[in-house]
C-alpha cells in the first residue's frame, strides 16, 4: 500500500494536477520513489507534499493516465499535467488498438487495466491465476484436486469461453502455450492453455484484458479476448515482499519471497530483473461418507515449489531506434495424492503396502521464454521486427506407488515420462498515423510466421508394462456377472504405475507445424466524436489449412464524458498440436472401480475405424455493444453486453466402453482398456453476456481518500446439437453426453460480482472485498446433479506504515470461511467439491512485509 504522513521529510512541494482538458484529477497518487512517503490529490487535484533533498524522484500515478517522474530540486509550486495512458507507454500498445494516438479510454473495445502492483499489496493471493480470479469479474480460474497434470498448472477462462480461447501476450508478443491438455476436472475439461503462474506478480507493472474477439488483429486463440501482461521497467528502485499465510485448519501453509530491481543502461536504457520463489502447503478436506466409506484418504491442494525470475530491458539504439528483450525461466515441482487404493484391492501388494496406499503424482515442470527485437522509426512509418521463442516442458513422477503386476517385487517409484510444447514465433509489423486524413487515420500491417512443436516420451518400462497375464486392467471384469472368463488366472493384478500409468513407446510423439499469417488493422476518426476500426488477418496451416477473420468497431463520443461503442467480429482458434496427437493409457475412477481407459489421439486407427474426421479449427463470431462514462473525476464506469458463437467446438467426448458389440468395442478388446474417448469438433456453444465495471475516487484530506470498485460479468451459454460420425449415429448421449455438458457449462458461471472498498488515511489503510459466485451444477459419476449455490466471500486487509521503506499488511481471505455446497463422494474429484466457485480450502490468514528503497 502506499502509506501516508512521515517527519522525516525536509522540502515542501506545492502544485495542481489536471488532465489535457485542464479538469483538477482527484486521488491522483503522488509518492517519493524508494519510499512509502506519499499522499493524494484533492478534489481540484492540488497537492502538497514534503520531500527529501534535491536528489529525490516524485512519481505522480491515476488510473488511466501515464505514470510521470518528476525531480523537484526544490522548485514550487510545480503544477503537472498528467496524459491519458498513451498506447505507446514502454513501447507497448494497449491491447486492442494499434493506433498510437489511442488512449485506454478512447478505445472502440473494452479494455480493462488492472495496475497489478497496486492490486497485490492489498491481496492475500500470491499467485497470478488466483489474483486475477477475485480482482476480474470475467476472469475464472480454479485449482483441482486428482486431477494428474490440472492438480500443477490452474485452467482459466474469459468469459465463460476455453482456456484455449484467450490469448495470452507479454509486452504485446504472443506468449506460448502450456503442453499439458487438461483431461479431468470441471475448468478447461479438453483445452490446453496459457500458465499464467509461470509469470511471477512482482515483474508486472499492469494487466490489460481486451473483453473482446480479436482473431483478426492477433490470430488464432482471441476469440473470448486477449490478456496483455505488461513488465515493469523502473530503475534504481528496489521493491521486495515476504508473504505467508496458512489456512484456518492450520495446513495449506503458502511463503513467497521476491525482489524487483532495475538498473539504468545510459541515459534512457533500462534491464529490470524480478526473482520470486512461492512455496504452497498441501490442504487436506473431507473426503469420507458418514458411513465411513471413501474413494479417496487424501483430498485437497497438492503441495508446489515455484521458482521464477524474469527480466525486461529496453536500449536506445541512436535517436531514432531502440533494441528490447525481455523473457524468464520457471520451475515447478508438485506433489498431489492420486485416488486411494484399499488394502484388498487388486491393485494392491500387501507385502509393500499392508493397509493400502495413496500414490503421489509428482511433477516436474520447465518454462522457459525470450524475445528480442528492433523498434524505431523508418521515414514516417513506426517499424518493429522481433523473435519471441517459448518452451513448457511437463515430466511425471509417480511416488509411493508400485506395479502390481510385479507384486512384491515391484518399485515404489517411476518416472512415467511426459510432454512438452515450444512455439517459436517472427514477426515484422508496420505502422503509420495520417494526422491530415479526415481527424486521424491509422494504418498497421504485418506478418508472423510461428513453428509448433509437441512432444510426447514414454515412460521407463515398467510404470506403463503388465508383466502378468494379458487380461483386461479393470477391476469390475471380476465382479461384473455379464463378463465370462474361463481359465481367469486369479492371480492377475493390472500393470502399470498406480495413480498415473506411465505413457508407452507407442504413445510417443514428435510433431512439427507451421503458420504463416498477414494482418491489416486501419482506425479512421471521421470526426473528434466517431471513430471506426477494421481489421482483417489471413494465416495458412501446414497441418489444416487456412483462415481468414475480419473485425468491425466503432465508437461514437456523445460527449467528452460519455460514448458509445459496439463491435462485430469472426474469429478462429486452431487445434492445438496436443489436442491432435495427445494419446494415452490413463487410470480412472468409476463409482469406486477403478478402471484403464483409452484416450485415443485424433488419427489412431481406432478413431479412423469410427468414421471420426481430422480436427479442424474452432470458428466464432461475436457482437458487443456498451458504453463509457466518466461525468466527474471521481466516478468511471463501462457496460458492455456481448454475444459470442463458437462453431465446431473442439471437446473430448464421453467415454465408449470396450463391452459394446460394435466395432467400437471390438476395437478396444484388441489393446486391453475398459473404454476410450477422443477429441473431436462435436458442437456450437452461444455465449451472451453482461460486462460492468465502476470506480469511484474520493478525497478526504490531502492524506486520506476513499476508493470503491464493483466489477459485475454476467453469462449464459448455451449448446446446439451435438454432432456425431455417421458411424456413432444416435450415440450422442454417449459422444457427448449429460456429464460432458456439465462440465462444458460449468466454465461459464451465470455471475460473478465484485464489490472493494478501499480506505487510506496517514500511514493507515483498510481494504474490504466481496465476491459474489454464481450457482453453478454438475452432473456426477451416478448420474446426479450436484448443486452448487451462489456463495459469498469476504476479504479483509489492514496496512501500516511501520517506516518509511517497509509496510506490513495483515488480513484473510474468506475470512468468514465459507465453502462450496457439500456434496457426497461420487463427484469428479472423489471428495466433497468439484473445483468451482472460490475453492474448497475455507479461510486463509497471511501476512506482508512490504518493502522498497
Amino acid at each position: 500500500m502506499l502509506c501516508i504522513g512521515t517527519t522525516w521529510a525536509q522540502m515542501t512541494l506545492t502544485g495542481k494536477i489536471t488532465n489535457k482538458a485542464g479538469e483538477g484529477l482527484v486521488g491522483v497518487t503522488i509518492y517519493e520513489k524508494g519510499t512509502n512517503n506519499g499522499l493524494y490529490s484533492n478534489d481540484d487535484g492540488t497537492y502538497t507534499i514534503t520531500y527529501r533533498d534535491n536528489n529525490s524522484v516524485l512519481v505522480f500515478e491515476n488510473m488511466g493516465y501515464a505514470a510521470l517522474e518528476v525531480m523537484p530540486n526544490g522548485k514550487t509550486p510545480l503544477d503537472v499535467v498528467m496524459a491519458d495512458q498513451a498506447l505507446s507507454v514502454s513501447g507497448v500498445e494497449i491491447v486492442g488498438t494499434r493506433n498510437i494516438n489511442r488512449t485506454a479510454t478512447e478505445t472502440p473495445v473494452a479494455v480493462e487495466i488492472i495496475p497489478i502492483a497496486q492490486v497485490t499489496n492489498s491481496v492475500g493471493q500470491m499467485d497470478l491465476n488466483q489474483v486475477l480470479q477475485f480482482v476480474a469479474p470475467s476472469f475464472n480460474s480454479n485449482r483441482q484436486s486428482g486431477s494428474d497434470g490440472s492438480d500443477h498448472i490452474d485452467p482459466a477462462t474469459l468469459r465463460g469461453l476455453g482456456p484455449d480461447q484467450t490469448l495470452v501476450l507479454i509486452n504485446g508478443k504472443r506468449r506460448h502455450q502450456s503442453s499439458l491438455v487438461n483431461i479431468y476436472g470441471t475448468r478447461g475439461r479438453g483445452n490446453t492453455g496459457t500458465d499464467l503462474n509461470s509469470i511471477p506478480v512482482a515483474a508486472i507493472e499492469r494487466i490489460e484484458i481486451l473483453r473482446d474477439g480479436a482473431a483478426a488483429q492477433y490470430g488464432s486463440d482471441a476469440i473470448a479476448g486477449v490478456i496483455n501482461i505488461v513488465l515493469k521497467k523502473t530503475t534504481d528502485e528496489f521493491s521486495g515482499n515476504l508473504n505467508t499465510g496458512v489456512t484456518q485448519k492450520g495446513d495449506g501453509e503458502n511463503v513467497n519471497v521476491n525482489g524487483n530491481y532495475g538498473f539504468k543502461i545510459g541515459e534512457e536504457g533500462y534491464v529490470n530483473v524480478t526473482a520470486d520463489f512461492l512455496h504452497r502447503g498441501r490442504t487436506q478436506r473431507d473426503a469420507v461418507n458418514e458411513d465411513g466409506s471413501y474413494y479417496r484418504q487424501k483430498f485437497g491442494d497438492a503441495t508446489m515449489d515455484n521458482f521464477s525470475t524474469f527480466f525486461n530491458a529496453g536500449i536506445p539504439i541512436g535517436k531514432h531506434a531502440e533494441f528490447y528483450s525481455f523473457g524468464g525461466l520457471n520451475f515447478r515441482m508438485g506433489d498431489a495424492y492420486a485416488w486411494t487404493r484399499t488394502a484388498d484391492s487388486r491393485r494392491n501388494v500387501t507385502s509393500i503396502y499392508p493397509d493400502g496406499f495413496n500414490p503421489h503424482i509428482l511433477s516436474n515442470l520447465s518454462d522457459q521464454s525470450f524475445a528480442a527485437g528492433v523498434r524505431g522509426d523508418v521515414g514516417k512509418w513506426k517499424v518493429d521486427f522481433s523473435n519471441t521463442f517459448g518452451k513448457n516442458t511437463f515430466n511425471y513422477y509417480v511416488d509411493k506407488t508400485l506395479n502390481a503386476s510385479l507384486e512384491s517385487a515391484s518399485p515404489t517409484k517411476f518416472d512415467a515420462g511426459g510432454f512438452g510444447q515450444s512455439q517459436n514465433s517472427t514477426n515484422l509489423s508496420f505502422s503509420r498515423y495520417f494526422d491530415k486524413v479526415l481527424s486521424g487515420f491509422s494504418l498497421a500491417l504485418g506478418a508472423e510466421y510461428r513453428i509448433d512443436h509437441y512432444t510426447l516420451t514414454a515412460g521407463e518400462e515398467a510404470s506403463w508394462q503388465n508383466y502378468g497375464p494379458k487380461i483386461f486392467a479393470i477391476d469390475s471384469v471380476f465382479t461384473d456377472s455379464a463378463h465370462v472368463f474361463t481359465g481367469l488366472d486369479t492371480t492377475y493384478r493390472p500393470g502399470g504405475a498406480q495413480g498415473f500409468p506411465g505413457f508407452r513407446p507407442d504413445n510417443q510423439v514428435n510433431e512439427f507445424r507451421t503458420n504463416l499469417g498477414t494482418y491489416l488493422d486501419m482506425e479512421l476518426d471521421i470526426t473528434r466524436a466517431l471513430t471506426v476500426a477494421a481489421a482483417a488477418r489471413f494465416e495458412r496451416y501446414s497441418d489444416f489449412g487456412n483462415a481468414l477473420t475480419g473485425k468491425f468497431a466503432l465508437r461514437y463520443a456523445l460527449t467528452e464524458k460519455y460514448a458509445l461503442r459496439a463491435s462485430v467480429n469472426t474469429g478462429f482458434r486452431a487445434p492445438s498440436l496436443a489436442q491432435i496427437n495427445f494419446n494415452s493409457v490413463y487410470t480412472n475412477v468409476v463409482g469406486g472401480k477403478v478402471q484403464d481407459q483409452y484416450l485415443a489421439k485424433n488419427n489412431s486407427p481406432v478413431t479412423r475405424a469410427l468414421g471420426i474426421p481430422n480436427l479442424k479449427q474452432e470458428r466464432s463470431r461475436s457482437i458487443s455493444a456498451g458504453f463509457t462514462a466518466k461525468p466527474n473525476t471521481n466516478l468511471a464506469f463501462t457496460v458492455d453486453a456481448y454475444h459470442i458463437v463458437v462453431y465446431d467446438r473442439i471437446v473430448l467426448t464421453g467415454i465408449f466402453e470396450a463391452n459394446d458389440t460394435t466395432v467400437w468395442g471390438n476395437a478396444l478388446n484388441t489393446i486391453g482398456v475398459v473404454g476410450a474417448q477422443f477429441f473431436t469438433n462435436a458442437l456450437t456453444t452461444r455465449s451472451t453476456g453482461l460486462d460492468a465495471v465502476a470506480t469511484y475516487t474520493k478525497p478526504l484530506t490531502s492524506n486520506s481518500r476513499i476508493q470503491a470498485s464493483l466489477g459485475v460479468n454476467l453469462n449464459k451459454m448455451t449448446l446446439d446439437s451435438i454432432k456425431t460420425s455417421e458411424k456413432l449415429s444416435g450415440m450422442q448421449d454417449v459422444y457427448f453426453g449429460a456429464r460432458e455438458k456439465a462440465f462444458l457449462l460449468a466454465s461459464a458461471p451465470p455471475s460473478k460480482i465484485n464489490l472493494t472498498l478501499d480506505y487510506r488515511v496517514n500511514k493507515f489503510g483498510v481494504n474490504l472485498r466481496f465476491v459474489r459466485f454464481g450457482k453453478v451444477t454438475l452432473v456426477d459419476w451416478i448420474g446426479t446433479d450436484d448443486i452448487y449455490k451462489a456463495r459469498l466471500t469476504t476479504d479483509l486487509a489492514l496496512s501500516y506504515n511501520v517506516t518509511k521503506s517497509a509496510a506490513l499488511t495483515l488480513g484473510g481471505s474468506n475470512i468468514l470461511n465459507v465453502y462450496p455446497t457439500k456434496q457426497d463422494i461420487e463427484t469428479e474429484s472423489g471428495g466433497r467439491w468439484d473445483p468451482v466457485q472460490m475453492g474448497f480450502g475455507g479461510a486463509m490468514w497471511f501476512a506482508r512485509l512490504r518493502w522498497k528503497f
